[in-house]
């Protein structure tokens, strides 16, 4: 509920306003508290972009008790934002902050699909030319990412996964040697394999593609 007071000082008398930002539109972020406080200060006038500031999780606009006309005007401005600010797409650096994640595991399950994409979004660096582009995510996705623990569950399976590749890999290791050994006692005595098998002409059989 965005609260309006002015503050009386000697030196420089202020108009000040708050805005309470709810859970379901922070999901419990610090991070995207500021991602909102730039998002609304980006579509203020650039002379007044400062005067709307973060405070304990709120929005907290001052300005000076002479601006009271630009003071309504830019509260309105600011009230009109926060009113579809729930819908405002989540960029990377506020996901890996709401779910507690790396960003390499962002990565990683956003190409593996169990992480979706809501779209991209091309910005141009401050002071840049360089422009770059990178995922954006649902808010309501998000939030259902969270409330039903998907993070846990990812990283249990990526830890089955990560133990059975490094089964597989000791597997592959001890064939490998083992076919190397062969190979090698093979070479030492062609006539090795014949005996062991007892079959002889074993290696005309296969030379000939019967064993394709």
């Amino acid at each position: 509920m965005p609260k309006t007071k002015t503050k009386t000082n000697s030196d420089d008398p202020e108009l000040i306003r708050e805005w309470s930002l709810p859970v379901e539109v922070t999901l419990g972020s610090a991070v995207r508290v500021k991602g909102i406080l730039q998002e609304i200060r980006s579509r203020l006038p650039p002379a007044v972009r400062k005067s709307l500031d973060m405070q304990s999780g709120e929005l907290i606009l001052v300005m000076p008790e002479s601006s009271k006309t630009a003071f309504r005007a830019i509260s309105s401005i600011v009230s009109e934002a926060l009113q579809h600010i729930s819908d405002l797409p989540i960029i990377p650096r506020e996901i890996e902050d709401i779910l507690g994640i790396t960003t390499s595991e962002r990565k990683r399950w956003l190409g593996d699909g169990r992480l979706p994409s809501a779209g991209t979004r091309t910005v141009r660096l401050q002071g840049r030319a360089r422009r770059i582009t990178f995922h954006i995510f649902d808010p309501r996705v998000v939030e259902d990412l969270l409330d039903r623990g998907a993070v846990d569950q990812w990283r249990e399976e990526d830890a089955a996964t990560k133990a059975e590749n490094r089964k597989r890999a000791v597997y592959q290791a001890k064939l490998r040697r083992s076919l190397k050994k062969q190979e090698k006692v093979k070479q030492a005595n062609p006539q090795a394999e014949d005996t062991a098998t007892g079959l002889s002409g074993w290696d005309e059989f296969g030379s000939e593609g019967l064993l394709r």
